[in-house]
Formats: structure tokens, sequence, C-alpha cells
């Protein structure tokens, strides 16, 4: 399926696991690599212009050598560093910015590991570890979110703390949206104005959500900023499951359906899109429209790094983490296959 709307991007994942993390086939498996839902990748993804890689995706334009500043820099230290940039109109260009966690994520590719970045990309000096997004976690302001470039994960670090920059320019194309952010923290956790400041919620990068962002379906829930629709009821159980009974679950729901729907297990992707970065307890965009909402999702994508674990979204914080699949600590929130 290609999605006609904006930040449920395809997530690369063309294999499909067992349990033990086996490759299986994907026929009828209602896992991520059978489904291959959202917006599909250009061919090729990457252009090289001499020191600079356009992403023909997004848009966005990074810089070729991912690890730009050479050591890792703390969180106002990186704001600081593309500032430098900027004044010093780095390759002639003074727009160059911190990307914001959506911005950041866009580059993974579910489908690769070590890094997790698409197979045959153009970029030099990557490294398997943390790089900053612009982004504060609000549930604790002053933590900024992070992705890891080893395996997809997604968290926040105390924005003390030294990680690595990958700076970004251009407004980028209308495949991704923005975060919700719009106040801007210090590094203590403090509101500050956001003028200037070089974060999320000063560029405020990405579509503009929709009004209303959500309406009534019947049964569902439909987002008109991705066009999804989610089950009103935002777990099948009251209780946690494993990622097989997660599957089994929606399977189930499918042959119960009396309106002729097909429900699926969302990828990590779609998961994310539904995350509003100026909340937290639940991080949900729209949240006064479901019921039963519950703290970590399971999602259709397996985590390549690890194929005995999947990815789960973390809805009380907007984490992405991973969880292992024999496990019964997650829950599991429908999407319609149309």
């Amino acid at each position: 399926m290609t999605s006609k709307y904006l930040s449920a991007l395809w997530t690369g994942q063309l294999n499909c696991y067992n349990t033990k993390g086996e490759i299986i086939d994907c026929e009828g498996s209602g896992q991520d690599g059978e489904y291959k839902s959202g917006f599909v990748w250009p061919q090729p993804r990457f252009k090289v212009i001499d020191e600079l890689v356009e992403d023909q995706l997004s848009g966005l334009v990074w810089t070729k050598k991912s690890n730009f500043a050479e050591f890792p820099l703390n969180w106002q230290e990186s704001l600081d560093f593309i500032a430098q940039m900027n004044r010093e109109q780095y390759l002639d260009f003074n727009d160059w910015r911190l990307p914001n966690r959506r911005e950041l994520r866009s580059l993974l590719s579910f489908q690769d590991s070590r890094p997790a970045l698409a197979a045959g990309h153009p970029f030099s000096d990557v490294f398997l570890g943390w790089y900053w997004s612009s982004t504060t976690a609000v549930i604790s302001p002053d933590h900024a979110w992070y992705v890891h470039l080893e395996g997809c994960r997604m968290f926040f670090g105390g924005k003390d703390q030294s990680y690595l920059i990958w700076p970004v320019r251009g407004s980028g194309k209308t495949v991704l949206a923005a975060t919700g952010q719009q106040q801007c923290y210090n590094s203590k956790g403090d509101d500050i104005e956001c003028t200037g400041s070089g974060q999320d919620g000063d560029t405020l990068k990405g579509a503009v959500w929709p009004q209303p962002h959500f309406i009534s379906a019947g049964d569902s829930i439909e987002d008109r900023l991705t066009g999804l629709r989610w089950a009103k009821q935002a777990s099948l159980t009251n209780k946690p499951v494993n990622w097989s009974d997660a599957l089994a679950l929606i399977k189930q729901l499918n042959q119960d359906s009396s309106r002729g729907h097909q429900w699926r297990l969302p990828t990590i992707n779609e998961l994310e899109s539904l995350v509003d970065c100026s909340r937290a307890n639940p991080a949900l965009a729209g949240r006064q429209f479901f019921n039963n909402i519950k703290d970590v999702y399971w999602s259709s994508t397996t985590s390549v790094f690890e194929p005995d674990w999947a990815m789960a979204l973390y809805m009380d914080k907007g984490a992405v983490g991973v969880g292992q699949k024999y496990l019964p600590h997650f829950y599991v929130w429908p999407v319609l296959a149309e």
C-alpha cells in the first residue's frame, strides 16, 4: 500500500521472521514484510551532491559525513555547533539545523543494521551509536530525543551527556509531519524563548497537522494526517501478550469482524506517527478519541539487529524500543489494512 498522506513512511523491511529470528515466508504472516505499507522509497534513494547528500524521499539535504563534528557534544554544544556552521555559511548555506526526531528517524532502514541505513547508502563516517535530535523529551525536559544508528532505537538522554550530530538543511517534501513540539527548553528543562534557539520548537519543520486531526469513523478513528484508521479501543486485551499472540489476535479479529474490516498490526513507523512530542503519559495525539490506552505497543516490524526481538512504541514516553518476541510484555492496537 502506498499512502497518499504524510508521515507513515515505509520502514524498508522486506523479510519476515519467526520468534526465533529465522526468516520465514511472509504470506499470511501479518508482519511488516508482508504488507510493506507506507510511503515507498524512490530509487535511487540518495543523490550525492559533492559533500552533501539529498534524500530523494524526504527532500532533506544531509552532510555526507555523518559524524560531522568528529567528536561527541552535549545537546547545547550541538545546537551551538550548528549555529556556528550557519555563521560561517558552510558550503554557502546558512540554514543548517539539528534534525528533529522525525527527520532523523526518516533515514532509518528496518531492513538493515550496523548501521540501520539503507544498503548502498553514500554516507561516510557512520558511527554505530546515538545521534542527537533537536526535540526535547517533554516527559523529562532536561533530556532530548536521540536515535541509535546500530539498531533503530529512539530514546532520550540527558542534555548534559555527549552524543553525535548530523546536520541537515532544506524544508523537505510533505512526507514528514511536524512533531507537535512548539515549546523550547534549556539544558535544565526550563522553558525558554524559542527564537534563535535552533530547537524543534523554533524551526517547526514538517507538514502542519490538519484540523481536525482525527475524526470518528464508526468503530475506528481516522487520522487525517496519515490516512490511517485506528481501532477506537486502543488495546485488544487488558493484559500484555507476546508477539506471536499479538499477530494471532489480529487474525482472530478479522475472522470475527461483522463489518468485513481487515485489520493488521501496525508497523513501527505507523505507531510513531501517532506521537505528539508536546505531550507525555501518553505522548499521543488525539488521545481524547481513544479508549483503553496502554503504555507499550507491539509493532509488526522485526528488529533486524536482533531478529528474535520486535520493535515497540512506548506510548507513555513516545520512545521507540524493542521487546523479545516470546515475552508477554506489550499490548495490541489494530490499524485497518485498507
